[in-house]
């Protein structure tokens, strides 16, 4: 076979303290894989950057900083298919007005714009007890 399959499953408390963690698996996922031709930096720089966003959103907004609740993050890669899913226990938002052009970066919204720039899809979705931020991206 010559594709990389990967399966990660975390579950962390709802602290920010654990950003560095899921920022460093992530970048630990780029720079193992195989036969990925890109540049494997920026892919780790960026595998960091969307999951230290989505989880601080939801640790901050989604989880209401509640340190009793969790943070459920899955990351898959399947035949160079890459996706994450960050599960939160949150109300839930229109993710598609961060990633309209125009839309004003300030503390609100600036993250998702990233996540926007790098991932190939982004949704967010209903999910048992909350919300989903499902990500994708094509590893050519």
């Amino acid at each position: 076979m010559n594709t990389d399959r990967i399966e990660v499953d975390i579950k962390v408390p709802n602290q920010t303290r654990y950003l560095c963690l899921i920022g460093h698996i992530g970048e630990n996922i780029a720079l193992a894989l195989k036969h990925y031709g890109g540049d494997r930096e920026k892919l780790a720089y960026e595998l960091n950057l969307v999951l230290t966003e989505a989880m601080a959103n939801a640790i901050q907004h989604a989880n209401e900083g509640d340190p009793a609740r969790e943070v459920h993050i899955e990351i898959g890669i399947i035949e160079r298919n890459l996706t994450i899913r960050v599960y939160d226990h949150g109300q839930g938002f229109d993710i598609r007005q961060f990633a309209e052009p125009g839309h004003p970066l300030d503390e609100h919204g600036r993250g998702i714009y990233l996540i926007h720039t790098i991932m190939d899809q982004v949704s967010y979705l209903p999910s048992s007890g909350g919300h989903v931020l499902e990500m994708s991206k094509k590893l050519d």
